[in-house]
């Protein structure tokens, strides 16, 4: 199987400008051209299904649907998991509907902005905007939030919460949010730029075909992928194929990342409940979510998955190692036995689902953290062995990590991204 390492749209990431990639650009995933062409190569069945353990914004998905097949997903991430469903939903009418129903929004707000109470904002919300953008805002938002039956309320809301970094006057680039740096809003009316990103969706869903929205099935299940009652609806040995991107370790806070949009829309108001709402289900890939009794759990847990399971101990041995050298050391040893187990459990679980033969594709990164290297590929393609997969190609796509090169406690080896195709037995 040919992987070309380069191309338009073929990074890490989602695609500003595809079709809807461009609706949010979620950082996670790969370009939704970089998933056409993978689920070409794997010559999957007519109208085969295609499964995601890791669906995020719904990229393989709707790669899936265009290349004419049947999608499930699982998405840990609540409000990521509503965007991924919207997108690969049949839409309710015309999308002239959906561009009348945003100018009316939009009218009716404009009338409402001067009387908008703004004493109930989280802190980061109104420091993220400037007042008279933030008036616009908020005002657009109680409008669609009061028309929650509407038949286009859910793609009005996301048009608006893919408005709030166009147009907010500090940096909130990904993946973190900083309320104390101030930048210029790169585009200044945030109406003309919800009206924009509207247009976008009608154009989206005029493309979608016929035969897609009536004969192709696409369901993205939100929850955790580890836990086997998610994957029920597929039935076993159903799917032809799996195309998915991991988190990466050591990467960044999915959660943390989408805390603007959470806290705008009012779907956690602290900190604590946007780690109990959101972040529960999510797998353990940071520093910031691991837990000494997770890890703990999972060190033993590392005991059923033979010489795999224990390489990866002796991985979290050395960073433990690593961490009591430095007076404000980072947990990576937790992360490590809570991120692998979690791949593991996900694997058995795509083994269930996969028939006989079927392709699992995985794009994921290695690592290095306090110069100790993690071949997650690798490691992650020993565990596949141990759930019923074969691997038949580990490809590097691209070097990474360059940006840190001079930084001796980050690593001494060059990092990559890598194509990892593993066929159940």
């Amino acid at each position: 199987m040919h992987v070309p390492s380069s191309g338009r749209g073929r990074r890490h990431g989602t695609s500003r400008s595809e079709p809807f990639d461009r609706w949010f650009r979620y950082p996670a995933g790969f370009a939704s051209d970089y998933a056409s062409l993978l689920l070409h190569q794997l010559r999957l069945p007519t109208a085969g299904l295609v499964v995601d353990p890791f669906t995020g914004s719904g990229v393989t998905g709707t790669a899936a649907r265009r290349a004419g097949h049947s999608f499930f997903g699982v998405e840990a991430h609540p409000l990521i998991a509503e965007l991924a469903a919207l997108k690969l939903a049949a839409p309710p009418g015309d999308p002239s509907g959906l561009l009348s129903a945003a100018r009316e929004f939009a009218e009716r707000s404009a009338t409402t902005k001067r009387h908008v109470d703004l004493s109930s904002e989280a802190s980061l919300t109104l420091r993220s905007f400037d007042p008279a953008t933030l008036h616009r805002l908020v005002s657009l938002r109680n409008v669609i939030r009061a028309q929650a039956d509407h038949a286009w309320h859910s793609y009005l809301k996301w048009a608006l919460l893919a408005t709030l970094r166009d147009v907010a006057s500090v940096r909130v680039g990904w993946p973190y949010q900083r309320p104390g740096t101030q930048r210029q809003p790169t585009f200044a009316d945030p109406i003309s730029r919800f009206l924009q990103r509207v247009t976008w969706m009608a154009e989206d869903l005029r493309e979608i075909e016929e035969r897609e929205s009536r004969f192709l099935r696409s369901r993205v299940q939100q929850g955790d992928s580890r836990d086997d009652a998610n994957w029920a609806e597929v039935g076993k040995g159903m799917a032809h194929g799996c195309v998915t991107s991991p988190p990466y370790l050591n990467n960044f806070d999915y959660a943390d990342a989408t805390r603007l949009e959470l806290y705008f829309w009012g779907d956690v108001t602290s900190w604590s409940e946007m780690c109990s709402e959101v972040r529960s289900d999510m797998l353990t890939a940071t520093t910031q979510q691991s837990s000494v009794g997770s890890a703990r759990d999972a060190r033993i847990l590392l005991q059923d998955y033979g010489e795999v399971g224990v390489q990866i101990s002796e991985i979290a041995d050395q960073l433990q190692k690593e961490r009591g050298n430095r007076p404000r050391g980072k947990e990576y040893d937790r992360v490590i036995p809570d991120y692998f187990v979690a791949i593991a459990q996900i694997l058995r679980n795509l083994a269930s689902v996969l028939s006989s033969g079927a392709p699992a594709v995985l794009l994921v990164g290695d690592s290095a953290p306090y110069g100790v290297y993690v071949d997650t590929p690798g490691l992650i393609a020993k565990l596949g062995a141990e759930q019923g997969f074969v691997l038949e190609q580990d490809v590097i796509l691209r070097h990474r990590g360059q940006r840190w090169a001079g930084n001796t406690t980050r690593h001494d080896v060059q990092l990559s991204e890598r194509f990892v195709l593993l066929r159940r037995n």
